[in-house]
């Protein structure tokens, strides 16, 4: 069994509540929009990391990070990106990126909207975490944790870390 946490759109701000929830991961799975080296150093510190970048992250960040990530946890297909829309409504990109690497479940960021959807004519399950940052629209910083156990996943939660105004830890 493997515990993982899911962010994404963390856009440089990390905090001790993000922390406290990484601390007690096997894994850190992040979507994308890291934003700078000291939100995925801290996470380093704490514990594995798996990232990809975002469409704000700079050349360094991407230079540190893929685009994309496919590989597998448990024996679950997993595919990370950042941009990626939703079941029904994959850009081309997307759709050949699923081609090429069929998969259990597909992780995306961007949207900073929280949304687990099965794909029922892919057969996997969609996540996006929302945002733990504090930059964007939303309105609660958000992210997801799970576990991993065998083919399947299971114990899913959602993460509110507080408004997206209230930067108190």
């Amino acid at each position: 069994m493997t515990r993982i946490l899911l962010l994404s759109d963390t856009h440089s701000y990390i905090d001790e509540r993000i922390l406290s929830y990484a601390q007690a991961a096997d894994e850190i799975w992040h979507a994308g929009d890291i934003g700078s080296f000291e939100v995925t150093d801290a996470l380093e510190k704490v514990g594995t990391l798996r990232a990809v970048y975002g469409n704000i992250d700079d050349h360094e960040m991407r230079s540190g990070y893929p685009e994309t990530q496919y590989f597998e946890c448990e024996k679950l297909r997993v595919l990370i990106t950042h941009i990626a829309q939703y079941p029904g409504r994959y850009s081309t990109s997307t759709k050949s990126l699923l081609q090429k690497h069929p998969c259990d479940l597909l992780i995306s960021g961007h949207s900073h909207i929280l949304k687990v959807a099965k794909d029922h004519k892919l057969g996997h399950l969609h996540m996006n975490p929302g945002a733990a940052g504090v930059y964007g629209f939303h309105q609660v910083r958000t992210a997801l944790q799970f576990t991993v156990n065998s083919n399947k996943l299971e114990h899913l939660q959602v993460i509110e870390f507080g408004q997206r105004g209230a930067l108190k830890a």
